[in-house]
């Protein structure tokens, strides 16, 4: 049987330090004068068509299925972060070549249904180039790359595609040449400012090409943490049967919350307002399994409507000030740690005939037909009182086929997020989810 082209996946998230708001001991006022921080502010929206919208939307679904996928694969009891929508980049280039029944379930599983390749391709593009200009308070990129192996050509098309819809332009290499794993790893490195310094550990030279997407994030709260105010405190494991200590920052702060029967939660938001981190921890009875199963059923803003009584209030964030408590904390994932690695999860949520060496219809990438063999997301998150800075890289190679103070007065609420919990960091304008994580305390 003829071996048909490999595509490896890799995707890198790195160092996202939270900022985080911070204040004195429980029992100690903030000063003379109690301050409370408003964190609320005006977004500068990004102007999606009605189909990008619901692109944004279905994609946002995919991100927390695969956030549902992971939870019920790593049964190790550790925190993880992922970025689906760099896996969605990688994905949307195969998708460009793809055709058949293989195009329908990559669109489908992304959350684009039958939109075709072009719809996809514009949607893609128009994140590339709307995203980094939302908030210049914010600094995010979106870089992608192919890098081709000097004894195979792309297709025209699919070369012209590239870089029209996602900035990726070919660069052919000699993949049997010891400097060539430098300089692969060396795009990461600048791509990621340093944070990813490499991505492959070696290159196969049976490979036909490298397809690289890069996201980097970096931003400050809207307000910013005492770090003199984070102090060790007990942080309670999911089975409530041990605790650990753990650097908790803390602040009094106006921030958006909601509440429901199955968890608390919190708007933190960057720069204007318009990047926010939602942190979710469970009701009393419940874990952080439950929220992940709601969120796969109902979204991050699911409906105006509770669940269980039909009451408004509990489904819609606002405005309240808050006695907040966030810990600072690292966490490192890798998926090749997880049972069938990242292919076994991309398996499960529908994406099967691209990955398999005889059904897969990706005729239209280079001048033979290709699959996807093998694929990698690597993925690391820091979270600290200065910021917050992280970064995606996924890899896919082939191979031929075989605020200020307010004196408002706004309802009071707790959350010490001293147990485990549950993440995703999105702009807001288009509610675009960039990374998904639930952080345990392991």
């Amino acid at each position: 049987m003829k071996r048909i082209c490999q595509l490896l996946g890799m995707t890198v998230v790195l160092s996202l330090g939270l900022q985080s708001c911070s204040s004195s001991d429980d029992d100690v006022d903030l000063g003379k004068a109690k301050q409370v921080i408003n964190m609320l502010s005006e977004p500068i929206p990004i102007n999606l068509t009605t189909e990008q919208r619901t692109f944004a939307y279905d994609n946002n679904q995919f991100a927390l299925n695969f956030l549902n996928t992971v939870n019920e694969t790593d049964r190790s009891g550790k925190s993880f972060i992922y970025s689906p929508l760099s896996i969605t980049y990688v994905l949307g280039m195969v998708n460009d070549a793809a055709t058949g029944l293989t195009e329908n379930e990559l669109e489908e599983t992304l959350g684009f249904h039958e939109g075709g390749i072009q719809a996809v391709n514009d949607y893609c593009k128009k994140l590339i180039d709307g995203l980094p200009k939302v908030d210049d308070k914010v600094t995010l990129n979106i870089a992608n790359a192919i890098f081709l192996n000097k004894s195979f050509t792309l297709k025209p098309q699919f070369t012209q595609d590239m870089q029209t819809y996602y900035d990726a332009k070919a660069e052919a290499l000699d993949f049997k040449a010891p400097e060539t794993l430098g300089h692969i790893n060396g795009w990461c490195s600048e791509k990621t400012n340093g944070m990813i310094p490499t991505i492959l550990d070696e290159i196969d030279p049976a490979i036909i090409s490298y397809l690289l997407n890069a996201i980097y994030f970096k931003a400050d709260w809207a307000s910013k943490f005492d770090p003199q105010n984070t102090k060790d405190e007990a942080f309670t494991t999911e089975n409530g049967n041990s605790s650990t200590q753990m650097p908790m920052m803390h602040q009094n702060v106006l921030i958006n919350y909601m509440k429901n029967n199955t968890y608390s939660a919190i708007e933190m938001p960057y720069g204007n307002g318009l990047w926010n981190m939602v942190v979710m921890m469970p009701e009393e009875g419940m874990t952080t399994n439950d929220i992940i199963d709601h969120l796969k059923m109902f979204g991050v803003y699911p409906m105006l409507y509770d669940d269980i009584d039909g009451s408004l209030a509990s489904w819609v964030f606002g405005p309240y000030e808050v006695d907040l408590k966030l810990p600072r904390y690292e966490t490192s994932s890798d998926t090749d740690d997880l049972e069938d690695g990242l292919i076994g999860l991309m398996k499960k949520m529908g994406i099967k005939r691209a990955f398999d060496d005889a059904l897969a219809e990706i005729p239209n990438m280079c001048e033979l037909p290709v699959y996807i063999e093998i694929m990698r997301q690597k993925a690391k998150i820091k979270v600290n009182e200065e910021g917050s800075e992280a970064a995606a890289v996924t890899v896919a190679g082939e191979t031929n086929q075989s605020m200020g103070s307010s004196s408002v007065e706004y309802p009071k609420a707790t959350f010490h997020a001293n147990r485990p919990f549950v993440y995703v960091i999105r702009e807001a304008s288009s509610g675009v989810i960039l990374f998904v994580g639930k952080f345990t305390g392991a």
